[in-house]
């Protein structure tokens, strides 16, 4: 289940509220000023067989539609894909799964394994999951060749080069994805999503939303919980997000939380004889940053058409430390690249352990014009979706947007705190930040709005050794989330608990399946045998 451990234009600020109030509403309780969207709440889905190559047999899909954008529902809508394992009991209803990116695609990872890792809840749920707006067969954005040259202006900067040529290179890239992505990408971000969900909890029926979000998917459940809060059932929040941290912030942690992954993993890796790097866990550090800075300087090519840098390989990297269980195919990764310069083990990391796709091209995501985006074909999904998608939705939900001059001037500095925090991650994480240089500025709903919810208690678990969303994060995101709010510790390490933890597993299902809720504070151990691989 990779994404489960890692895994990266609104309407005005006065209708989104108006909006986000009466959403769900029936017609005749809605002010006469606001959009009528009754007609979204009166689906039900159709389910068949899913479209894809290898998809489980037991494993069924299904669409519902929603509008593009929530203030002008008439202007056009797009269908989300959705998919669902039957309860094998009697059903209580639903329980909605998001596995984080942001730009995850829910129906390939729940397909993954054949869900094995939440059959557990269908003794009682329907477990159901999705491909948000924008990503997956929904309408999947992309930046076309564009994805190649964002890496390569942003790298300019991080390397000493001139700030203000970059930034113009980087409003030139979000050109092309934005003419590569359709009318969909002015609708992403958290905000849009979380309204699709309680379409979503309409369409299956659901009086109320029971839902387990993992990293992102944390973001995107308190976003709900803050928009709909007599809506909200059992949720439970794995890997918690931070609802206020700018992107800035939250690359710093990350580079911070990796590099200290990483050099657990070169501790664990040189006390085998098949490491790559010999028996020093320091002279392995030093070997690692050698090997991206080389590869930056004379990447690698590979059978995609492309090139592996040293930024492909940091990112690789990256993506397997979040989860110990990864370490062993890392070891091996990096050995087939030290030893014969074969890049395929880390390609297949960097995208959670996917099949590689037969080809680079990306092209441009069918039916995405308005009026109607229908689903598109998994076949069809471009390359470049989780990239993209996770740029898109990132940079929706967050307001920063300094002027090319602010940004300039901030680029030395910030530089130099990037690579002080990791000099092997820290390169790759800053350049994430610099890609929303010139996006539309986002929504500052999630920083002011989501506070103090009136919800049902929800189960938040926090993970001490997570190097994606550390432990603080969670105890800061409950405080702000108010009395409803209840904190489970993670002993353990790895990113999220949920499939690592046989406690953290437990717990969750005792209170997704029974309503038996852990006290406050209440931990659990880490677990021997996952933890030290």
């Amino acid at each position: 289940m990779p994404s489960v451990h890692h895994r990266w234009t609104y309407v005005g600020a006065g209708a989104a509220t108006l909006v986000l109030l009466t959403a769900g509403l029936p017609s005749s309780a809605v002010a006469a000023d606001a959009p009528d969207l009754s007609r979204f709440y009166r689906q039900k889905i159709t389910w068949g067989a899913c479209a894809g190559d290898g998809m489980p047999a037991d494993l069924q899909c299904g669409k519902v539609t929603v509008p593009l954008d929530y203030a002008h529902p008439k202007n056009g809508t797009l269908d989300v894909a959705l998919a669902r394992y039957r309860a094998t009991g009697k059903s209580r209803g639903s329980v909605l799964l998001n596995f984080g990116g942001p730009g995850g695609a829910g129906i390939a990872e729940l397909a993954q394994g054949g869900g094995k890792d939440f059959m557990d809840l269908t003794n009682g749920y329907d477990v159901v999951t999705f491909d948000p707006r924008g990503v997956g067969q929904s309408s999947p954005v992309s930046c076309g060749e564009g994805a190649d040259q964002t890496s390569d202006a942003a790298g300019t900067v991080t390397d000493g080069g001139d700030p203000q040529a970059v930034l113009k290179a980087l409003r030139k890239v979000a050109s092309e994805c934005a003419a590569h992505s359709g009318p969909v990408l002015l609708h992403m971000g958290t905000v849009d999503a979380s309204r699709d969900m309680d379409v979503m909890r309409q369409a299956l029926g659901d009086k109320k939303l029971n839902y387990l979000g993992f990293s992102y998917g944390t973001r995107l459940g308190a976003v709900y919980a803050a928009q709909f809060p007599k809506k909200t059932g059992r949720m439970v929040l794995d890997g918690v997000d931070t609802l206020t941290e700018s992107m800035a912030e939250q690359g710093l942690v990350g580079a911070e939380g990796q590099q200290t992954a990483l050099d657990d993993f070169l501790t664990w890796c040189t006390q085998d004889v098949s490491c790559p790097f010999g028996e020093d866990p320091r002279e392995a550090r030093q070997q690692v940053v050698r090997l991206v800075a080389s590869l930056d300087r004379d990447p690698l090519p590979t059978g995609l058409g492309q090139m592996f840098s040293g930024q492909d390989l940091a990112g690789a990297i990256g993506q397997a430390l979040y989860s110990r269980e990864m370490w062993p195919a890392l070891e091996r990764a990096l050995g087939s690249l030290v030893e014969d310069g074969d890049t395929q083990g880390l390609m297949r990391l960097s995208i959670g352990g996917a099949s590689l796709p037969a080809s680079r091209t990306t092209g441009t995501p069918r039916a995405t014009a308005a009026p109607h985006a229908g689903l598109v074909d998994p076949a069809d999904i471009p390359v470049d979706n989780l990239p993209a998608a996770f740029m898109a939705i990132n940079c929706a939900d967050d307001p920063d947007r300094p002027s090319a001059e602010r940004a300039a001037k901030d680029v030395d500095a910030l530089r130099t705190a990037y690579e002080q925090a990791s000099p092997v991650f820290g390169r790759y994480r800053l350049t994430q930040v610099l890609l929303c240089h010139g996006r539309p500025r986002g929504t500052d709903y999630i920083r002011d709005k989501v506070r103090n919810v009136r919800t049902p208690k929800m189960l938040l678990v926090g993970t001490r050794g997570d190097p994606a969303t550390p432990y603080r994060w969670t105890e800061e995101t409950a405080a702000r989330l108010g009395s409803s709010a209840v904190v489970l510790d993670n002993k353990g390490e790895g990113h999220t608990g949920y499939a690592s933890s046989k406690c953290v597993h437990q717990k969750v299902d005792d209170f997704l399946l029974y309503g038996s809720l852990p006290d406050n504070g209440s931990s659990c151990g880490p677990e021997s045998g996952r933890d030290n691989p």
